[in-house]
């Protein structure tokens, strides 16, 4: 095996894994010292860097002629945002969530996936819905800086203390996290693209089918800086970069990058059969999935990402078998749409209206506090 392609591949985890660093503690203490909610930096700064990847695939796909390309890329990263990363982040450290984003910020991301799934369902997403989309993240991005003003001073001082309420003041402060932000983010983009590509040709060298690992490990590749600063910024405790960091990149993907991408593209984006009848489906119950999984016990607990990781390797195995051209593709997506995705949904409906009133009971809203094991 190439040992250069070997080094590429350890490089760039080790480029991933300190760009990651680099961007939460930038983005956290130029947070601090802007007096910005660390909540309002995952959910656009980090989320936005996070999701160049597919920004850049996704324009690229548009001026090669591909723009049908970028709604795949899209959808499939949403899907791995929500059910792997989110997944292997709160198994690694259960992340706690905040009403704010039960309340606001994950009925976003649901309304941004219904309303791709309405574009997609013409078959076509043209200039003008693309503008549409565009316009529904700059209106976005405004709101969360206009409302980060509103934070209770409680937050920032969780964050003060961590990185010192001084940290990003001063010019050689915001120089250092304006470095910090932006190499960062140069590392991650760099890493995961040099992951992906030593995964490919690794995995190639070993025999595995070409069409198989684009499906697969370059689909999870674009992922892989959400995963890494999501579950570093979790095992640091900042779990509002953490989690504002997934649904941040969910609502970014669909009215960014899927945005610029039918704005670029002369002949809009089109939609495949197979996409619109599985992929989005999936797309869109992952993102109705986080309410009742973020909203019990306001956390997300190791019960609940195993059983999101359960739901990735189900999609997984319907990805190899439309690889393999299989006949049992077409069934296999079609029990995941309408017999597991319903019955997840009841589960989960129901733990959620347990949960809900057992708070009725003891009459609070805060979490309930259990094991760490959980």
């Amino acid at each position: 095996m190439d040992l250069v392609t070997i080094a590429l591949f350890v490089i760039g985890l080790g480029a991933l894994v300190g760009g990651a660093e680099a961007l939460v503690r930038g983005s956290s203490r130029l947070a601090t010292a802007a007096g910005v909610s660390p909540l309002v930096v995952g959910l656009t700064v980090v989320a936005f860097g996070t999701s160049a990847p597919e920004l850049a695939v996704s324009i690229s796909s548009a001026l090669a002629g591909q723009a049908d390309i970028a709604l795949g890329n899209v959808v499939g990263s949403n899907i791995a945002n929500v059910l792997l990363v989110l997944g292997l982040a709160a198994l690694v450290a259960p992340a706690m969530v905040g009403m704010r984003v039960v309340m606001r910020e994950v009925p976003l991301m649901i309304a941004a996936s219904v309303v791709l799934l309405l574009m997609a369902l013409g078959g076509q997403i043209d200039r003008l819905e693309g503008i549409l989309l565009v316009t529904g993240i700059v209106a976005y991005t405004g709101y969360m800086i206009r409302a980060s003003h509103r934070e209770a001073a409680a937050v920032r001082a969780e964050f003060a203390e961590e990185f010192g309420g001084g940290a990003g003041r001063g010019a050689e402060g915001l120089i250092l996290n304006v470095f910090l932000i932006t190499g960062g983010l140069a590392m991650l983009v760099i890493g995961s693209t040099w992951i992906v590509d030593g995964a490919v040709a690794m995995a190639t060298e070993l025999g595995i089918p070409e069409i198989i690992v684009g499906l697969t490990i370059v689909a999870i590749g674009t992922s892989l800086p959400e995963l890494a600063t999501s579950v570093l910024a979790g095992l640091r405790g900042h779990r509002d970069i953490a989690v504002g960091n997934v649904v941040g990149s969910c609502i970014f993907n669909i009215l960014m990058v899927l945005g610029v991408t039918a704005v670029v593209s002369p002949t809009g984006v089109l939609v495949s059969s197979s996409l619109l009848e599985v992929d989005l489906p999936i797309m869109v119950a992952a993102a109705f999935a986080c309410l009742p999984i973020m909203y019990t016990g306001r956390r997300v607990d190791r019960r609940e990402a195993t059983l999101l990781l359960g739901f990735y390797g189900a999609y997984l195995v319907y990805l190899v078998l439309v690889a393999q051209a299989g006949p049992t593709a077409e069934g296999f997506g079609q029990l995941l749409v309408f017999g597991a995705v319903p019955i997840a949904g009841v589960v989960l409906g129901a733990l959620a209206l347990r949960e809900r009133a057992t708070y009725r009971r003891v009459g609070t809203r805060e979490p309930v506090i259990v094991s760490e094991g959980e």
